[in-house]
């Protein structure tokens, strides 16, 4: 079976999971040099095999508000593929959860993992219980009942949850704690836990650190730096403000912040005293807008942040933040650089868009892979019960990112999809991910 006829499969089998046909598509887009250059992968069917799951776990999960009421959620975790290691991939708590939301982080996940060089497998879960409006002891009851239903299905050795929307240190906690007292054992089976009883350093700040080292490097190799570059931020959560953070640490200049509200504008730029009083706002969830009244610049009410002129753009917020309009908008305002923070924030008309006006764009998998990255290291520490220091954990997560920016450019220039000029990271990325994979399944025939 060709690509486009898998394709057309996928497409009749599930006409109403959109955001799962869109990441298939987004993949088969450009693996298919490579595709034709192993006759087993069509022999195998490889990538028909890559498109349906291994098994998606789907669980109701009763528990109790403060109120006494008991309140019912549905639970999922799909487990893709361990062709290369155990499944890896986070816990989204969001009422927008669904099945196909959660086969298209997971399908992601697969080649994200793939390309860390780190022996994960792809998957993702979730619930669509809202932790918005919820008290802690509401939260905690909620997560001792999701993963009594899940915990069974998960090991260090077989599936290692992490956290992601909606779920972040305080919740991983509460399901270790619960997944210690129904297993009796104490293992790396989640990772994002507190620093102190297995967690790592740097795990908060990985994932937006390390958009901006891949950021770094497509800079480097068209022989440029960072210094005085101008970046526009969606989102003001964890990634948002330490890519930010980091950004401003190499010498650029981050112009916005937003959140589902509008838009923060300031045209002196954020510096880390501004960056700190962020992070405690959004603690606090406190309006992002006050930020105005203490250090001005302007507040665009229900607004996006790509009206302005600037060299880079990173959508950090959302999958499909970024339509075919703000594309454009990008490229007027002379962006020539879009690095995705978040899992898939641009749709396929955007993404058609910048590739055609040869903006420099890295895809979420290759971009964002820093928090997975750093996911892994701790599945290592937990291993050998031994911690290493953020320093040590910082350079290794440049060194993973700077691989994966290299890997993804020899794959595109090796493909014909770009040169030293214009490199297109997306097929490159796909490619480099989808073989690693690819070549595991080849060598275990049809198991797998």
């Amino acid at each position: 079976m060709s690509i486009q006829e898998v394709i057309q499969t996928i497409e009749n089998r599930y006409p109403h999971q959109p955001e799962f046909i869109q990441a298939v598509k987004e993949v088969a887009s450009s693996i298919g040099s490579a595709y034709d250059s192993n006759p087993n992968y069509a022999k195998l069917k490889v990538f028909e095999r890559l498109t349906e799951p291994d098994r998606i776990i789907n669980f109701r999960v009763n528990w109790e508000d403060d109120n006494g009421n008991v309140q019912i959620n549905r639970g999922w975790r799909v487990q893709f593929s361990n062709a290369i290691g155990p499944y890896k991939g986070g816990l989204r708590f969001h009422p927008t959860v669904s099945e196909s939301v959660l086969k298209f982080l997971g399908f992601e996940q697969i080649f994200k993992n793939a390309l860390t060089g780190l022996p994960m497998g792809g998957a993702k879960g979730g619930s669509d219980f809202d932790p918005k409006g919820k008290s802690d002891n509401e939260i905690r009851r909620f997560c001792y009942a999701f993963i009594r239903e899940l915990h069974q299905y998960i090991g260090k050795d077989m599936d290692v949850p992490a956290g992601d929307i909606g779920v972040g240190g305080r919740e991983v906690s509460y399901m270790f704690a619960m997944y210690k007292n129904l297993t009796h054992e104490y293992e790396g089976v989640l990772t994002g836990k507190g620093v102190g009883f297995g967690g790592s350093l740097i795990r908060t700040e990985a994932t937006g650190y390390g958009a901006v080292y891949f950021l770094e490097n497509m800079i480097a190799a068209q022989k440029d730096t960072m210094v005085g570059k101008k970046v526009l931020i969606s989102g003001a959560g964890n990634v948002s403000l330490h890519a930010a953070e980091k950004a401003t640490m190499l010498g650029a200049k981050v112009l916005t912040v937003s959140d589902s509200k509008g838009t923060l504008y300031d045209p002196e730029g954020l510096d880390q005293t501004k960056i700190d009083w962020l992070k405690e706002q959004k603690a606090q969830r406190k309006p992002l807008e006050e930020y105005v009244q203490k250090f001005g610049g302007q507040w665009l009410a229900g607004e996006k942040p790509w009206q302005f002129d600037a060299d880079v753009a990173m959508p950090c917020a959302t999958q499909n933040e970024v339509d075919e309009n703000d594309a454009k908008k990008l490229v007027e305002h002379g962006v020539k650089y879009i690095v995705e923070g978040a899992n898939m924030p641009l749709n396929i008309a955007a993404i058609d868009y910048v590739r055609e006006h040869q903006v420099h764009y890295a895809p979420g998998k290759a971009a964002n892979a820093g928090g997975v990255a750093v996911s892994g290291l701790e599945m290592s520490q937990n291993s050998v019960r031994q911690y290493r220091t953020f320093e040590e954990l910082d350079q290794q997560l440049k060194n993973i990112m700077k691989d994966i920016h290299d890997n993804a450019a020899s794959a595109a220039k090796e493909n014909g999809y770009g040169d030293d000029s214009y490199i297109d990271y997306m097929s490159g990325a796909n490619i480099a991910g989808f073989k690693r994979v690819a070549d595991a399944l080849v060598a275990y025939g049809v198991l797998n």
